[in-house]
């Protein structure tokens, strides 16, 4: 693929202003978005709409090449999806099970999505962000990679279930082939796997076969680009463009749209919570 047309001077990492870092902290807190409301809106583009401050450094050509509109919520649909992640004496968000089978998982009517993912994809670090609204949820994130050994389930309140999956590649569990491919051929109430690439080295050996298994299965899945706090503006865009052309062209079942995300800056956290509850049915947006 020919490299993207960028504004110049796009070499220098991705640099996230110090407020942006002082809110991060704060996200423990349900009020955090209604400070994030008040950010200049170039700062709060890039925490909430990490894919449209990319837009603004590619050349006006090449603009729309760019998948902006498929999911597009406005920002008070994106405030209501953090409700459903806010932890009240209503609505518990809580850590339920562990099983390495699946019938030894816990048999829910509400509706699922798994995470999946290579080892040290960041996979524990993006979900213990997105429950950072609920504080009490305890979500193990471990420098080791393959960390993840089971299957680990957490209710979110009445909604959904979300459901941390081993990682792939180095160091995963023996059995992960039988654990993974039987839950998601067989888990009737899965709505949506959320693969995790690395947004540093792009999609890997490991990563296409996690890709074939969710086309062989027919299963909807969406790409999540973790660590875009690590990869400078021009090499992340230049990942974004290549991996939407690859989706494009090679796969069925993917969400057209990527969701660029750290865990570090929070930058796509708000994002992703409001795609979650939207195809969970528990958001309509405007």
């Amino acid at each position: 693929m020919a490299a993207p047309r960028l504004r110049p001077g796009m070499g220098r990492l991705i640099e996230m202003p110090a407020a942006l870092g002082r809110l991060s902290r704060a996200y423990s807190k349900s009020h955090a978005f209604r400070e994030v409301l008040q950010l200049p809106k170039m700062e709060l583009t890039k925490l909430v709409f990490p894919l449209q401050e990319l837009q603004r450094h590619l050349h006006p050509d090449a603009r729309s090449d760019l998948h902006l509109r498929v999911f597009d919520p406005s920002l008070e649909d994106v405030a209501r999806a953090e409700g459903f992640f806010t932890a009240t004496p209503r609505n518990r968000i809580e850590y339920l099970s562990s099983a390495v089978r699946l019938d030894h998982a816990p048999d829910l009517p509400r509706p699922e999505v798994c995470f999946i993912g290579r080892s040290n994809v960041g996979k524990s670090s993006l979900i213990k962000a997105l429950f950072s609204l609920a504080p009490e949820v305890e979500v193990r994130v471990s420098k080791t990679p393959g960390h993840t050994k089971k299957m680990n389930f957490f209710k979110v309140g009445k909604y959904f279930t979300l459901v941390d999956m081993p990682g792939y590649g180095y160091r995963a569990p023996e059995d992960f082939v039988d654990m993974v491919e039987t839950y998601l051929k067989e888990r009737k109430n899965l709505l949506r796997t959320f693969l995790l690439v690395d947004s540093v080295a792009g999609i890997q050996k490991a990563d296409n076969i996690a890709i074939e298994m969710c086309e062989e299965f027919a299963l909807p899945y969406v790409m999540v680009l973790t660590k875009i706090d690590k990869s400078s503006t021009g090499h992340l865009l230049k990942q974004v463009l290549e991996i939407q052309k690859f989706v494009a062209t090679k796969t069925q079942g993917c969400f057209p749209q990527l969701f660029p995300v750290s865990a570090v800056t929070y930058s796509g956290i708000h994002l992703l919570r409001c795609f979650i509850a939207t195809i969970t049915g528990n958001l309509k947006t405007n």
